[in-house]
């Protein structure tokens, strides 16, 4: 790397949300590292690989064929050896390890902590923990079959959540449906209760995953860069 200048990473999500949180703690947390958003795997050329000194790609908003983007991943991976995190729905656990695991590189759960994500940068540098303890647990993993199983939504929670999908807040969303802000958040609670959520960051990338998306009945548009919905 040329003497003073910044570092670069790379961050490529589908989800606005986990853009920013990626870009936040990057920001945060490291300096002198500028950053680069993609939305999917296919906007990443091998010029921008090669000249990238960490990669954070999300593959639980990954469109399409997942296998297919973690192919186009090992490819670049076997050019060039770009110290590269990816956050791993467990779904997709046993392709990621087939594919991604190489050195240099660390398998995150898609819901890791912010300490854990810090932990995985910081370590990238030195001696990378190539799973994180979150994706290689059988809690997650029981918890992670059971999520692929039948949701069980009421109406009115499904409604809250693709309104939350769609980028509401609780207020908006109240003035709406001519529901009190207290009403909307029980049944905002209840639905994450239901799928297991334990956090509003869980519960996005939930929104935002494929099963989601599919659950929810929204449609992602990818627009100047920004996820719009349809409901």
């Amino acid at each position: 790397m040329p003497q003073g200048r910044n570092k670069v990473a790379v961050i490529i999500s589908q989800a606005p949300l986990v853009q920013c949180g990626l870009g936040n703690i990057i920001n945060q947390y490291f300096l002198n590292i500028d950053i680069v958003y993609l939305c999917q795997s296919s906007e990443l050329t091998a010029q921008q690989f090669n000249q990238a000194d960490y990669l954070i790609a999300d593959l639980s908003t990954e469109p399409g064929n997942v296998r297919q983007a973690c192919q186009h991943y090992y490819t670049l991976l076997a050019s060039h050896a770009t110290r590269s995190i990816f956050l791993v729905p467990k779904m997709c656990y046993p392709m990621a390890v087939e594919l991604l695991m190489r050195p240099g590189c660390t398998l995150l759960s898609h819901v890791e902590s912010v300490e854990g994500i810090i932990d995985a940068i910081r370590n990238s540098d030195s001696q990378p923990e190539l799973i994180s303890k979150t994706l290689a647990s059988p809690l997650w993993q029981e918890k992670e079959r059971d999520a692929q199983g039948p949701i069980k939504l009421t109406l009115a929670e499904r409604q809250v959540l693709r309104l939350l999908g769609k980028g509401w807040c609780i207020n908006q969303i109240a003035v709406m449906l001519k529901k009190s802000n207290k009403t909307i958040s029980a049944q905002k609670n209840s639905a994450m209760r239901r799928l297991t959520l334990r956090s509003n960051a869980e519960m996005f990338a939930w929104i935002n995953s494929a099963q989601g998306m599919k659950e929810l009945n929204l449609q992602a548009v990818q627009k100047d860069g920004v996820m719009a919905a349809t409901i």
